[in-house]
């Protein structure tokens, strides 16, 4: 339950801008999968040098797999779903060429400042729902409440991400810190924020998810 706390103020930061930029040269030359991680501090890769952060550690998990693709970190700190929906359009704008996975990691700021969860919902869906008009397959981060907001905000806000996965199609992918929180060998300093290490855990975990979403060939 602590670890849930600590993941809730995990993703509060002010905002920052992302590691790495969508649409460089580089993207632009790749001609495999094309992976974007949209969400915040914990995509974002706070407080971590950019080779640590999940993106780059979602490229070498998958590597190991014999997945060669691109990930993309399109987190930014302290974004709440409205801030995610608002910059979505923008962002698959710049990239190079459509994606072949968007990974929305959003909502935990949203609980933090106990914003509606019938709001949170409703942007999520929203983003969904502009991935499917592109044709872009999209994937979900499970985000649970803290027990600290207690029992009829998390009746309202835990399915959430189970539910728009069934209606709308999306993976859905399990909580993202998920053996990292409360796990101080895993965490930074602020014993919120994953550690390197903690990073390339979950990327490990969630790397045969991912995989198996990607197109084969």
């Amino acid at each position: 339950m602590a670890g849930l706390c600590q993941f809730v103020l995990a993703c509060s930061p002010a905002a920052e801008a992302p590691q790495t930029q969508a649409g460089s040269a580089a993207e632009a030359a790749f001609t495999g999968p094309i992976i974007v991680a949209f969400g915040d501090s914990l995509f974002a890769g706070y407080g971590l040098e950019p080779s640590q952060g999940f993106a780059p550690a979602l490229e070498r998990a998958l590597e190991a797999q014999g997945v060669k693709a691109r990930v993309i970190n399109a987190g930014v700190s302290g974004d709440t779903t409205a801030a995610g929906l608002a910059r979505l359009g923008f962002t698959l704008d710049g990239l190079p060429r459509k994606p072949d996975l968007v990974i929305i990691g959003l909502g935990a700021n949203d609980m933090l400042r106990g914003l509606s969860p019938a709001q949170t919902r409703a942007n999520l869906q929203a983003m969904l729902e502009e991935l499917k008009r592109r044709g872009i397959p999209a994937a979900l981060t499970t985000m649970m409440a803290a027990p600290n907001l207690g029992e009829d905000y998390a009746r309202a806000f835990n399915p959430i991400y189970g539910d728009l996965s069934r209606a709308s199609g999306a993976r859905l992918y399990p909580f993202f810190l998920e053996g990292v929180a409360g796990q101080p060998g895993k965490l930074l300093p602020d014993g919120m924020h994953p550690n390197a290490q903690g990073v390339e855990d979950i990327a490990r975990r969630l790397a045969p998810a991912v995989a198996g979403d990607l197109p084969k060939g």
